[in-house]
C-alpha cells in the first residue's frame, strides 16, 4: 500500500494543439518533477502513438507499464535536467488511457460529449481500437471525434475486456461535458441510459471543485476525480487524484468503484478554470449566475447567447446549500502550480528563465513540486526565497486573490495584492469580483 498522485487525463504529441514534446521521455521526466507516480498514456486510440507505446513501455505491476530501461536511463531521459531530491529514475508508471469525443443527435439535439477510456492491457486496447475504426478515422487526431452515442461507446468499452472502464470527462465543461450547458443532459442516466450503473467515477474539470459538487446530491454515488488534461508536459499535475492503494491498475479500479483507497484530489482553485463564470469573451463580458439570469442569458453588449459556465450549472442542479459537507466527504486541497507562484514572486512569466532557474534549485534541494506546495516546511522554502515561503504559506491557508475565468479565458489566482511588497506580511488577501 502507498499513497500516490495519479494524473490519468493527458494527451500525446498526436493530439490536436498539443506540444511536440508530449512524448514518453518528456512525460516521464515531468511526472517525476511534479511528484506523480501514475500517469495515463493518453491517446492510445491513435495508431502511431499506440505503436510507440507498445515499443517503449514494458509490463510492471498488474495492468501498469513503465518506460523501457534503456529509454528511462539513456540521454533522452534527461530532458529537463536534474531530478528532484529523493526521486529515483524509472519509478513512474503508466496505464493505457485515451479521450474520445462523441457527437450525435438525440432528442432533437446535437450532443457533444468527451469520455475517458481506460484499458488494462494492449490486447484490450487493440480490440477497442478495431471497433472504433469502424466508426471513424483514428489517425486524424489523438482525441478522435466519432459519430457515436455515449451509451454505445460505453457498451463498446465494457466489451473490450475485463477491467476496461469509462469515466465521463470534465463533466461541467459547457461545450463537451455531460452536465455542460451546451450538452443538454442533467443526469448521468440521461446520457448513458440502461448502462448508467456502469459509471462509477466522474472527472469534474478545472472550473469546479468538490465543495461545489457536494451541492448536487445526485453525485454522491460517484467518485469525483481530477486530472490535468495536459496538452504539454509542464502542465502535468495541475490537478491530480490521490490514491492510498497498491500501485496496480486493478487496485485503482477497486478504489474508484468502492471508495476504499480513494484519498481525494488536488485541485485548481475553480476560479482559475476557463469556464467558471458565464460570459462572452469577444465582448469582454463576465457575469455571475444571478446577472446571467437577469439578462435572460444574453450578452448585454451584442445580444448573443452567453456561454453559461460551471458555477451556473452547479447552481441550476444543486439541491443543497452552499457549504454543505457530507459526513463521509473526502478531503481535497486547492493549489496553484508552483511555476505560477514563482513567476508572481519574481514578477515574470511562469515560463521565464528566472522561474526555470529557481524551480531547478528548489526541486533539486527540496523534492517534487507537489511536495513543495503541500508538505515541505515553510522555513525550508525560506532558505531559498523568503517571499516564496510567504506565498506558499498563504496558499496553504487558502488566502488567495481570485480573478475568475469565463468563456474559454483562464482566470488568475494571486498570492499578493498588486501593490503589496512581496513577503510583507501574512494578512488574509481580499477576494476580487
Amino acid at each position: 500500500m502507498m499513497r500516490f498522485h495519479a494524473d490519468l487525463h493527458i494527451h500525446s504529441r498526436y493530439a490536436r494543439a498539443c506540444s511536440k514534446d508530449s512524448d514518453l521521455e518528456h512525460l516521464t521526466w515531468w511526472a517525476q518533477r511534479k511528484g506523480i507516480a501514475l500517469m495515463g498514456t493518453g491517446d492510445f486510440t491513435h495508431p502511431v502513438w499506440f505503436e510507440r507505446l507498445r515499443e517503449s513501455l514494458v509490463p510492471a505491476e498488474p495492468g501498469l507499464f513503465r518506460l523501457r530501461e534503456d529509454l528511462a536511463s539513456g540521454p533522452a531521459a534527461d530532458v529537463g535536467g536534474a531530478l528532484p531530491a529523493g526521486v529515483v529514475p524509472g519509478q513512474v508508471r503508466f496505464m493505457l488511457s485515451s479521450e474520445v469525443s462523441t457527437i450525435y443527435r438525440r432528442g432533437e439535439r446535437t450532443r457533444k460529449i468527451h469520455h475517458l477510456i481506460y484499458m488494462p492491457g494492449f490486447d484490450e486496447a487493440a480490440a477497442f481500437n478495431r471497433e472504433l475504426e469502424r466508426v471513424g478515422d483514428l489517425a486524424a487526431d489523438g482525441r478522435p471525434v466519432l459519430a457515436m452515442d455515449s451509451r454505445d461507446l460505453l457498451e463498446l468499452t465494457l466489451g473490450s475486456g475485463d477491467g476496461a472502464y469509462l469515466v465521463p470527462a470534465h463533466v461541467w465543461t459547457p461545450w463537451f461535458g455531460v452536465f455542460g450547458s451546451k450538452a443538454g443532459f442533467d443526469t448521468v442516466e440521461e446520457c448513458y441510459g440502461d448502462l448508467s450503473e456502469e459509471i462509477f467515477a466522474l472527472e469534474t474539470g478545472l472550473s469546479s471543485d468538490p465543495a461545489m459538487n457536494r451541492r448536487v446530491s445526485a453525485l454522491d454515488r460517484y467518485r469525483l476525480v481530477s486530472h490535468s488534461d495536459a496538452h504539454s508536459p509542464p502542465m502535468l499535475g495541475r490537478e491530480t487524484t490521490v490514491f492510498d492503494t497498491d500501485l496496480d491498475y486493478f487496485a485503482v479500479l477497486r478504489a474508484l468503484r468502492t471508495g476504499e483507497g480513494y484519498a481525494g484530489t488536488t485541485e485548481f482553485f475553480p476560479e482559475e478554470g476557463k469556464y467558471h463564470l458565464d460570459g462572452h469573451r469577444v465582448c469582454e463580458v463576465r457575469l455571475d449566475p444571478a446577472e446571467t439570469r437577469e439578462l435572460g442569458g444574453r450578452c448585454p453588449v451584442c445580444g448573443r447567447p452567453l456561454t453559461v459556465g460551471v458555477l451556473s450549472r452547479v447552481e441550476e442542479l444543486a439541491d443543497r446549500s452552499e457549504g454543505f459537507r457530507p459526513d463521509d466527504a473526502v478531503e481535497f486541497r486547492s493549489l496553484v502550480p508552483l511555476p505560477e507562484i514563482v513567476g508572481e514572486v519574481l514578477g515574470v512569466g511562469p515560463k521565464s528563465k528566472k522561474v526555470v532557474k529557481l524551480l531547478d534549485e528548489l526541486t533539486t534541494a527540496l523534492g517534487p513540486e507537489l511536495s513543495i506546495l503541500q508538505d515541505v516546511p515553510v522555513d525550508d522554502i525560506a532558505v531559498h526565497s523568503s517571499p516564496l515561503a510567504e506565498a506558499v504559506d498563504r496558499l496553504r491557508r487558502g488566502e488567495v486573490i481570485r480573478d475568475p475565468g469565463y468563456d474559454g479565458t483562464f482566470g488568475t489566482i494571486h498570492l499578493f495584492a498588486p501593490d503589496e511588497p512581496k513577503g510583507a506580511g501574512t494578512a488574509a488577501a481580499p477576494t476580487l469580483f
